[in-house]
């Protein structure tokens, strides 16, 4: 595994010297879990940093979350991307949920491993989830959006915590998403994550942004 951590210091340079030794941490942790289960692809852990680390933190080139902002991570799978997000912002209360029992395991002792005060992870199945309610729900394309759209759109806060950015969907996808999103006829922004990081796999990677307009 590359363990070239502090390629995220070089897009997130205000990181203080526990977050950067949480992301050093992580890979050592990921390599380990998944040398007993398939967490990750194993032909990606050698691209651990950019393939996950730092294509979850995409959607912190979108929005800064402030403190108090809850978000719900669907499909974490491993743990992205809601892991990289909560040593990013430590104030903000993320809710890390997904269906196979395993892959929660694997988060819930990289959590207690890195410290991490403000995660919660839970094995559930998205629409079976109770009636909490959130800010931001990110995922990193579990699904087509025809299928999950349903399954968040009655969980949102009607409150706003962000002045130029209403909650809603922050969902990382590669490739066109124009068709998949306007049959749904829903407001979308789609940003260009190669705008932001130069590694060639961001290329066709975006953050779809669906802001929830259930209250207007």
């Amino acid at each position: 595994m590359n363990p070239d951590h502090k390629l995220i210091q070089q897009y997130f340079p205000e990181l203080n010297a526990l977050q950067m030794g949480q992301f050093e941490r992580m890979g050592e942790l990921y390599l380990d879990w998944n040398s007993k289960i398939n967490v990750i692809s194993r032909k990606d852990m050698d691209s651990f940093y950019v393939h996950h680390v730092l294509h979850s933190l995409g959607i912190a080139k979108t929005v800064s979350f402030k403190p108090g902002t809850k978000i719900l991570d669907i499909g974490t799978g491993g743990g992205f991307p809601g892991i990289p997000l909560a040593i990013l912002f430590p104030e903000v209360q993320f809710h890390l949920v997904d269906s196979i029992g395993k892959k929660i395991s694997v988060v819930k002792d990289v959590v207690k491993q890195l410290g991490l005060k403000n995660v919660e992870p839970q094995q559930v199945r998205a629409e079976n989830l109770m009636s909490r309610k959130y800010h931001f729900i990110v995922s990193r394309a579990v699904t087509q959006m025809e299928k999950f759209y349903p399954w968040v759109k009655g969980r949102f806060r009607k409150e706003d915590v962000h002045d130029e950015f209403q909650n809603g969907i922050l969902y990382l996808k590669g490739g066109d998403v124009d068709e998949e999103l306007e049959a749904l006829h829903l407001n979308y922004v789609c940003y260009h994550l190669e705008d932001y990081f130069r590694e060639p796999f961001f290329e066709t990677k975006k953050v779809v942004y669906i802001p929830f307009e259930g209250k207007r």
